[in-house]
Formats: C-alpha cells, sequence, structure tokens
C-alpha cells in the first residue's frame, strides 16, 4: 500500500514538472531534528501577493500541490511557540533536495502572548465582566467588524480617545448601554494591560497543551490567499460565479472585484459601483453618518449572490439600493428601496425573486426582477420602544442631514432588532434571523404572512439550509452552532471547540449540500471550522493570517471554501490588507500518503 501511494504522488511530481510546475516540500524541526508538527508554512509570490499555505505532519513533513505562476518565492514558517522562519528567492522544485527547515523555540513571554490569536486576548477581558447579560453585549457589539483581542484592539487608550472609538462604533450600528459604555476604558485597560495579561496568557507555555497541533486531517489542506483592494478597502462578502471566477464587494471604496482563481497568481478587475447623486456615506450621510474613515463609501455594497441567469445582485447598504450587473457586458442596473433602509444580506428563490434582509428599518424585502414589483414586509418588534424608533427612522436619518447632531450619536439608545441572516428553504419559506433581537423567524412567500421563533441561545447571524430541510445557524454572541428543524420545531445545539470556551464569535455559516457538511466562521480565531453532522465532529483549521475576520461562505465545484478576510480596518490585518481566501481541504494525499513517498 505504501509503496502504491508513493508511486502515485510521484506521478502527480512528473506531470507537475512536464507542465513546467514544482512543488515545495521538505520536513520541519528543531534544533535537534525532532519533528515540529501542526507549523503553517507559506509561499508567497507575485504582486499583488498570492500565498499557497500548508501544515506540517505529526513527522513534520510537508508538502504543497503543484504551484504555478512566476517566482521567485518567498517562505514564511510559523507555530506558536516558535520563531518565524522567513525565507526569500525560493523556486519551487520538479525534482532533488527536499526544502528541511529548521524553527528556534520562542522564550519571551511577551512575544508568544502576540502570536496568539485575538480570542485568546478576549477571554481576558470577558473574565472581567461578572453579569452575563453584560458580558453578552459586549460580544455582539464590541465584535461586530472587527476582531476583538488583536494587537489594535487592545492598545491602551486614554478616555478622551475612548469617547472617539465609541462613538464611531455607535454611528456604524454597534451601540453600548450606558451602563457597559461606562465601563469599557476600565475594562480595557484592566484586561490588556501587559504587565498582568503577558503573564496569564503565557503561564502554561512550555506545556504540550498550550498550542496544540490541528487534527491530522488538517495536514491535508492547503489554503490559499488574493490580496485585493488596498489598506482603506473593506471586502465584505463573496460568491463563486458558475465559470470558477469569485466576485467580491470592497465597501468601503464602492468597488466590485472580480478574480480568476485560473491565472496563475490569480487575474484581477476591479469595476466602480454607480454611486449617482449620493453624497458620502450615501442616504445616511449627515453627522450622524455609519461611514467610517478613510472612505470613498457613498452606496457601500454590502452582500452580493450569482443569479440564475449568471448576473451579480448586490445590496448597496448606503445607497439603499439593490444592484445588478451583467458580467457579459459590465453594465449596471440600480433598483432604489421605497422602503426600508439599510439593504443587507440576500438570497435567490426558485422563481428567481431576491429576498434580503433591511437591517436598519426592521424589514424584509423581495424583488422580482422578471416584472420590477418590490415590495417589504415590516417585521414585528420586540419592544414598543424599538417599533418606534424602526417606524420613526426617516425623521431621525433627516435630522441628521440637516442638523449637527455629532455630539448625540454615541450609541446611548436602544438596540434595534436588525434583521441579519436570510435563506430560502426547501419548501419556498423564507426564513430569517433578527440578531440583537435573538429569535429567527419564517415568512410565508405567497401570503407574507410572518412568525416569530425564539432562540434558546443570543445572537443568531447567518443561517443556511442543509439539502435535508434543517436550518442551521451560527449564534454570535453565544460561540453554538445550532440546528433547528421546521417539522418539529427542536433546536440541537453544539458549542464552538475553540478554546478559551466562549471566545470565538461565529459569524456565518454555510451547508456544502453535496457533502453534507456544515463550515462555520472563527471570526475572532483566526480559524475555519468543519461540522459533520453525522459524527458531530469538528474540524478546526488554523489559517496563516493573523487578523483574519471571515463573514459569508461561498463553495466552488470541488467542493473547496471561498471566503474574505474583511476585518474593518483593513490595516489591522497582518499585511494591511484584505483579501479573499480558498480552503482545499483535500488538496493533498492524506498525512500518512505522504509521510509514505517521503520516505
Amino acid at each position: 500500500m505504501r509503496l502504491t501511494l508513493a508511486l502515485a504522488i510521484l506521478a502527480c511530481t512528473a506531470a507537475a514538472t512536464a507542465s513546467g510546475q514544482g512543488v515545495f516540500g521538505g520536513r520541519v524541526a528543531d534544533a535537534h531534528g525532532a519533528p515540529v508538527a501542526g507549523a503553517l508554512v507559506s509561499f508567497t509570490h507575485g504582486d499583488p501577493p498570492h500565498t499557497l499555505t500548508v501544515y506540517s505532519g505529526a513527522d513534520g513533513r510537508y508538502r504543497t500541490p503543484a504551484t504555478s505562476g512566476a517566482g521567485p518565492w518567498s517562505l514564511r514558517v510559523r507555530r506558536i511557540g516558535w520563531k518565524d522562519l522567513e525565507r526569500t528567492g525560493l523556486e519551487p522544485r520538479t525534482s532533488g533536495a527536499a526544502l528541511d527547515l529548521v524553527l528556534e523555540r520562542e522564550r519571551d513571554p511577551a512575544s508568544v502572548a502576540g502570536q496568539l490569536p485575538a480570542n485568546r486576548w478576549y477571554a481576558l477581558l470577558l473574565a472581567k465582566l461578572d453579569d452575563p447579560g453584560q458580558r453578552e453585549e459586549l460580544v455582539r457589539q464590541c465584535t461586530y467588524c472587527h476582531q476583538q483581542g488583536n494587537w489594535a484592539t487592545r492598545m491602551l487608550r486614554p478616555d478622551e480617545q475612548w469617547e472617539k472609538v465609541l462613538s464611531l462604533m455607535a454611528r456604524m450600528g454597534a451601540g453600548l448601554s450606558p451602563e457597559l459604555r461606562a465601563q469599557v476604558p476600565q475594562l480595557f485597560t484592566a484586561a490588556y494591560d501587559p504587565k498582568t495579561a503577558v503573564a496569564a496568557l503565557t503561564a502554561n507555555m512550555d506545556s504540550p497543551e498550550f498550542a496544540p497541533p490541528p487534527a491530522s486531517e488538517v495536514g491535508s489542506a492547503a489554503v490559499e490567499e488574493w490580496v485585493l483592494g488596498g489598506p482603506a478597502s473593506m471586502q465584505h462578502d463573496l460568491a463563486v460565479h458558475p465559470d470558477g471566477s469569485i466576485y467580491s464587494v470592497d465597501m468601503t471604496q464602492d468597488k466590485l472585484f472580480r478574480l480568476d482563481p485560473s491565472v496563475p497568481g490569480g487575474k484581477r478587475e476591479s469595476f466602480d459601483v454607480p454611486q449617482g447623486d449620493l453624497p458620502l456615506g450615501g442616504v445616511f450621510g449627515g453627522s450622524g453618518s455609519p461611514a467610517p474613515p478613510n472612505t470613498n463609501a457613498h452606496v457601500g455594497p454590502h452582500s452580493l449572490q450569482v443569479a440564475p441567469d449568471g448576473a451579480i445582485w448586490i445590496t448597496l447598504a448606503l445607497g439603499n439600493q439593490l444592484a445588478r450587473f451583467d458580467p457579459a457586458t459590465r453594465g449596471w442596473s440600480i433598483h432604489p428601496l421605497d422602503e426600508g433602509y439599510y439593504p443587507h444580506t440576500l438570497r435567490f428563490d426558485a422563481k428567481g425573486r431576491v429576498w434580503y434582509s433591511v437591517a436598519a428599518s426592521n424589514h424584509i424585502g423581495v424583488y422580482d426582477p422578471r416584472d420590477g414589483s418590490h415590495r417589504w414586509i415590516r417585521l414585528p418588534a420586540p419592544t414598543w420602544g424599538q417599533e418606534f424608533s424602526s417606524r420613526a427612522l426617516p425623521f431621525f436619518l433627516w435630522l441628521g442631514r440637516n442638523f449637527d447632531l455629532s455630539d448625540t450619536s454615541g450609541g446611548e439608545g436602544m438596540s434595534a432588532p436588525v434583521p441579519y441572516g436570510v435563506d430560502v428553504a426547501p419548501d419556498g419559506g423564507i426564513w430569517f434571523s433578527q440578531l440583537n433581537a435573538h429569535r429567527i423567524g419564517r415568512i410565508d412567500p405567497e401570503t407574507l404572512e410572518v412568525e416569530i421563533v425564539d432562540t434558546p441561545f443570543t445572537a443568531p447571524r447567518r443561517l443556511r439550509f442543509d439539502g435535508h430541510g434543517k436550518l442551521w445557524i451560527p449564534g454570535f454572541s453565544s460561540g453554538l452552532l445550532a440546528r433547528f428543524d421546521p417539522q418539529t420545531r427542536k433546536f440541537e445545539t453544539w458549542e464552538i471547540p475553540i478554546e478559551p470556551r466562549g471566545s470565538e464569535t461565529p459569524y456565518a455559516l454555510n451547508v456544502d449540500r453535496e457533502r453534507d457538511l456544515v463550515w462555520i466562521c472563527g471570526t475572532n480565531s483566526d480559524t475555519l471550522l468543519r461540522f459533520d453532522p453525522r459524527t458531530e465532529s469538528f474540524t478546526v483549521y488554523p489559517l496563516p493570517t493573523r487578523v483574519t475576520y471571515t463573514r459569508e461562505l461561498d463553495f466552488d465545484r470541488e467542493g473547496r471554501v471561498w471566503t474574505s478576510n474583511s476585518n474593518m480596518p483593513a490595516w489591522q490585518i497582518e499585511g494591511q490588507m484584505p483579501r479573499v481566501l480558498r480552503l482545499d481541504p483535500s488538496a493533498l494525499p492524506a498525512a500518512e500518503a505522504r509521510t509514505a513517498a517521503a520516505r
């Protein structure tokens, strides 16, 4: 068996040689020759950069799939508890000596603490809050747009700077209650003070349990990343087109990007989203605009989906519009909302209609491209106060455009329900989540009757149906994966296995229906997770770039997982650039086969 596997791998290598491609392979070890398992071995080339990452196995061996694209390539090897190893000027091999790598232990506790993902630091902050309600509010609101606990968010700030941060945060929809807001500066300072935090985080840094290697099946995976946009960009969501290209929306720069990953290094194109005569900040322009600094967002493309005819449909959150882009003609059509504010997530039903959440005003919209009809369904709010604020939103926006409300945009009001995720059930029913109301609901697509279901966990976010009619839901502030059966109305939940428990914020998920697997964002831990419902088991895939805030997930025909690193602001991301990434869980033979072939 080993000989057969080895010959198969050698045959692949020979084919790569014939096509002008090559591979990188070798062994990662320490200074004494002991293997370093679970190292992320990354090779980068091109401008803009394209990076390929693989994982070392239990014996320290690694191997890339066949590479393509012009060199030279640079190398970075990374493992928590070890110093990064970097090299430049490399070329893949078609034969000859392996590229063996020697790592040096990192003994400085502060440096080791700096290697840890954001969630490990965030757990220190959450431990400072005794009130479960305030802890949930902090998780839900303070990780809306970016990781919490990364290097930038744990910087110590004076109180006056905190006021600016909290006001900006509230204008962008993440307002805290007055009681919690008053505690934030002291909480963050106490939790993230290096004098105490480093010791708490690294007390067991010499233990094998401090940063264990990933599961053995992770060794068969490869991750590719393509830088897309610039430091002021935000690649909010992406979608895989049937032709194999990837479309991504840059929310802060009003652009639609197209990536062709079949071209070595990736071919990138960008298209300007029509802004019309809208001001900066769109319909929200004014002293209370949700637009962040360094933005060119007049329409704010937020989410996108591929229509049955291959066109790209986009929600323009700040422009309060839907947009259609024709990849063949590269032409645009714009469809304004007559009711509601902030179109958000969208999905297509079997009739080709666009169903979408309208986050700020508590609506679900439906647009039929066949006849141009547009309808909006106002969702019930949990309280009278939230109902009033949703209905009065047009008046508040008028005030913001005509009066200086900058001193009153601190977010000390009530929390809106925020319709968020949307998906279409196999029976045609439209299901949605209300993030801040901690519930889901169903709309009858014909009668538009609304049904509400409370969730036994907090902050349901971007939900998806599987092929069996079950609804899968990420509990954003509860750190849970949930499955809901619309027939029995029963929930099942599984805790996300990221340590420390409760520090993960799963933003979105998607179901690979062909393989019956659920993929979940490890938004605060630089990971992607796979859940197998048959065995009820998780597999955690570490990602190579620090501060990887993932959102929408999609799949290509080969079952590879695509998502974007859309941490906002992008300068917090390692390398200061957003990117899209693809995880191929079966890019390489099983770890045992790689080991046998290397002997």
